[in-house]
């Protein structure tokens, strides 16, 4: 029973908590900017003023159009609700893997491309190539920090990691410092972040995921702006929960266990924001030919771990 409330409890966590560390970040940014800026709590009048607005759909566009932010949202929801974030004690926990992880990630990428191109448009197809570039640099790069992780541990369940590094299983590690280097790399290209694409704009020749859901209006938009939310707060508790996961409750904790574990999350998450909007302040956007460079390196890391810790173990 425990098991089944912790489940429930973070399926709506992800969803609930998600606009209001968008929100944060972007409050973070207009403060080192020298600006006021909106309320944290601004993502949530967006989503529900999207909610209340008419979907217009495009006279060329197909059944894929109507159903890409549908698909979307779900494979990210699910995404993120297979990744512990507070307790370990879940049901789909047994049922969880970070190669799993990387196919819905990629499921949501590939109708969020193909909507982009489905309507016709210049900027449609402009975006989905751009976001086609950066997943096929991305993706292996996720799944060498897996194969890393998978060899210190035994596993790529995220459940069982967590508990192998809270046990004492894994001390200081080059190994580790290169996976999570390589992953937190991953995290910004794929959530569009700076020096990779710029969220806030609308510029024809940056654009990346921007220029895929120009398209969308109404409760379409607000889906697939909320995948985007759900996104980034999914890597957040991927990158706490795995290389810092210390206060996550772990099965029999309790409630008090859990509690802390729900506020362990909430301040790595919010730490991690911080340092996501102070990061995007000090360094500039790159050029487009340059992602290949950004990325590559992060695949470079994310090898190296993988090397590192087959030679120390064949030693």
């Amino acid at each position: 029973m425990t098991a089944i409330l912790g489940q429930i409890a973070q399926i709506f966590l992800v969803v609930a908590l998600a606009p209001l560390i968008t929100g944060w970040v972007r409050l973070v940014k207009s403060r080192l900017n020298g600006r006021i800026g909106a309320s944290p709590f601004q993502p949530y009048r967006d989503f529900y003023r999207l909610l209340q607005k008419e979907a217009v759909v495009a006279h060329s566009a197909s059944w894929v159009f109507r159903a890409a932010p549908y698909v979307t949202f779900a494979a990210v929801w699910l995404a993120a609700c297979i990744i512990p974030t507070f307790t370990t004690n879940m049901v789909l926990a047994p049922a969880a893997d970070l190669i799993a992880l990387v196919a819905l990630l990629g499921v949501a990428r590939f109708w969020t491309a193909l909507a982009g191109m489905d309507v016709g448009t210049s900027f449609g197809g402009l975006g989905a190539s751009r976001e086609m570039m950066i997943a096929s640099l991305a993706e292996p790069a996720m799944l060498m920090v897996s194969f890393s992780l998978s060899l210190i541990t035994g596993t790529t369940s995220p459940a069982q990691i967590i508990a192998f590094v809270l046990g004492g299983g894994v001390g200081i590690e080059v190994s580790l410092g290169l996976a999570l280097a390589a992953l937190i790399m991953v995290a910004i290209a794929e959530n569009g972040r700076i020096p990779i694409d710029n969220p806030a704009t609308h510029l024809e020749l940056t654009m990346v995921h921007e220029a895929m859901v120009l398209e969308y209006s109404g409760r379409h938009l607000a889906l697939m702006e909320g995948a985007g939310m759900v996104r980034l707060t999914l890597f957040m508790a991927l990158i706490s929960g795995i290389f810092a996961p210390w206060g996550m409750a772990q099965p029999g904790a309790g409630a008090l266990g859990v509690a802390l574990g729900l506020g362990a999350f909430l301040a790595k998450c919010f730490i991690l924001a911080t340092a996501l909007g102070f990061f995007e302040t000090v360094i500039a956007k790159m050029r487009v030919f340059r992602y290949a460079d950004f990325l590559g390196g992060a695949l470079l890391l994310g090898l190296l771990a993988t090397i590192f810790i087959y030679v120390s173990e064949a030693v």
